[in-house]
Order: structure tokens, then C-alpha cells, then sequence
């Protein structure tokens, strides 16, 4: 299932995620830092949502309180909680 999120506070504009229930097949960011993004999308591939929100949530990047890494927890977290409601 794809779902897009909108991240907040960072140099990116879009995360897509493509997800098989918990599972991550694919992770794309649009904008941002592209090499960084596309290694982050690469590394979280075939990972269950929750352990990959477990080690980005909450880092930072620079002087923001938030950062791509972090906003692709909140958009994992939002599609957990959406399709936990279905």
C-alpha cells in the first residue's frame, strides 16, 4: 500500500512509503539531501516500521528540533495509525 506524508521542518517536500502491513518495501523522498535520503530508503527496505522508528525517531539535524530521518518516523507512525483504524 502507498502512502504519502508531508514532512514538516525539513528541506524535504514528500515521503512515499510502499508498505506490505508492518513491513517496508521502499522508501522515497522527494527533495532534501539526495544521496542521504536515498541511502536512508535503502537501509529501511525490509524492515518492520516500528524498530525503524525506534532508531530515527527523534534525531536532529543541525539546529532543528526535527530531521528527515525523524519525520519519516512520524510518517511511519501515522500509517500504523491509519491502518490500524481500517
Amino acid at each position: 500500500m502507498k502512502y504519502e506524508y508531508i514532512p514538516r521542518g525539513v528541506c524535504s517536500q514528500s515521503i512515499v512509503l510502499d508498505m506490505d502491513g508492518e513491513t517496508i518495501k521502499s522508501v522515497r523522498f522527494y527533495g532534501g539531501c539526495n544521496g542521504n535520503l536515498k541511502g536512508l530508503g535503502a537501509m529501511a527496505a525490509g524492515m518492520n516500521a516500528n524498530d525503524v522508528i525506534k532508531r530515527v525517531e527523534g534525531i536532529t539535524c543541525g539546529m532543528k528540533r526535527t530531521s528527515c530521518p525523524d519525520q519519516l518516523a512520524k510518517a511511519l507512525k501515522e500509517y500504523l495509525a491509519a491502518s490500524a483504524e481500517k
